[in-house]
């Protein structure tokens, strides 16, 4: 066991846009939750009880403030996935509901109105890879991926949202941000979206939960009905709900990965991934004659491919090297159409990479790309 674990460290992980590790200070808020003050939240009326109420409502607050939100607005779910599922069932779907999306989503992002029956708009790209902020259509709901998976650029959602209104005063907007909230703050009143999710785990917290912030949450009829949401159940069957966020939030949270969040948001604020990383990289690999780069130096992270190599085959090839990267198409089946590919291989940084890290990365890299 000792064994495997000296491995496992010695392996350079440099696929933090997929799940990020975890800093030594959330590892430890969760440890002690979970040793020193488990109990449930909203169940009871005891101190212990009552301090878990506390932490979740610290937590809370903790995440409108890093999101420049209220903290009435803010909804803990199991994650991006789960959040982005839910808004769309909040809205509805049918044939009669136009949705707008882009090459740049995540499957997670589009799927759900395309099986709710949607009418599937597409926004077009422009030369650089970004939504084109002159072409948006006229839709009911707008999805806007504020930093693709593969193309690393961030999106400038405030002028997104501002052209989608102009078309249409009542769109509702929906912003992925799973990965521009890793790079990049995130301020709600400047962006004016109705809907903004993201994933903790990403940042450095811990998997299983997830964000889903709401600009006006007494708008809409919550999607899920159960313990603690409900205020009133009335003789004739009829029930009343609590104020938002807690009639949003029904059943048992997350809340071993809430106790670890507030910390990794302490984190990722004084500690951003070093994209001098990604430009190290992005350089040395340039060089490579069989290495065509898909992303521009000043993304968030380096996509590629290699020619006459499947991305699958080379990531077992580095992955044996000690490499952890990631290759496949990213659930982002969109963008590789849009671009002629079926896959790619991703390098994504961590605040905890080092510029060693890089080097090694690089040199692994050209041993099995000659």
């Amino acid at each position: 066991m000792q064994e495997k674990t000296y491995k496992m460290n010695k392996i350079i992980y440099l696929d933090a846009a997929a799940s990020a590790l975890k800093p030594e200070s959330v590892i430890m808020a969760e440890t002690k939750f979970l040793r020193d003050a488990y109990a449930n939240a909203g169940r009871g009326i005891c101190a212990r009880a009552m301090a878990v109420d506390e932490m979740v409502a610290s937590t809370r607050r903790a995440v409108a403030e890093f999101m420049n939100a209220a903290a009435d607005n803010i909804v803990f779910t199991s994650g991006a996935t789960d959040g982005l599922n839910r808004v769309c069932r909040i809205i509805g779907g049918g044939s009669n509901l136009r949705v707008g999306v882009s090459a740049l989503d995540h499957h997670s992002a589009r799927l759900p109105w395309v099986a709710a029956g949607c009418e599937i708009i597409e926004c077009p790209l422009d030369a650089s890879m970004n939504i084109d902020v002159h072409a948006i259509p006229n839709v009911d709901v707008l999805v806007i991926t504020a930093m693709s998976n593969v193309m690393g650029q961030a999106q400038d959602v405030a002028a997104i949202v501002r052209a989608a209104r102009e078309k249409n005063p009542n769109v509702i907007t929906v912003v992925d941000a799973a990965q521009y909230v890793v790079h990049d703050e995130i301020d709600v009143a400047d962006w004016d979206a109705d809907f903004v999710c993201w994933s903790a785990h990403k940042i450095g917290a811990d998997t299983g939960l997830g964000i889903m912030y709401i600009k006006n949450p007494n708008r809409f009829r919550p999607d899920k009905f159960g313990g603690g949401m409900v205020n009133r159940v009335n003789a004739d069957g009829t029930f009343t709900v609590q104020s938002a966020p807690d009639c949003w939030e029904a059943g048992t949270l997350p809340l071993t990965q809430i106790a670890g969040l507030a910390a990794a948001i302490e984190d990722i604020s004084l500690h951003r991934p070093d994209t001098a990383l990604i430009k190290y990289m992005y350089d040395a690999l340039s060089k490579n004659p069989r290495i065509k780069i898909l992303t521009s130096r000043d993304a968030a992270i380096l996509s590629f491919i290699i020619s006459d190599m499947h991305v699958l085959d080379f990531g077992v090839l580095v992955g044996a090297r000690g490499l952890c990267l990631r290759v496949g198409n990213m659930c982002a089946t969109w963008i590789h159409n849009h671009l002629g590919i079926t896959g790619s291989a991703r390098l994504s940084v961590g605040s905890y990479n080092t510029m060693s890290d890089a080097m090694a990365a690089v040199d692994i890299i050209n041993s099995v790309v000659k």
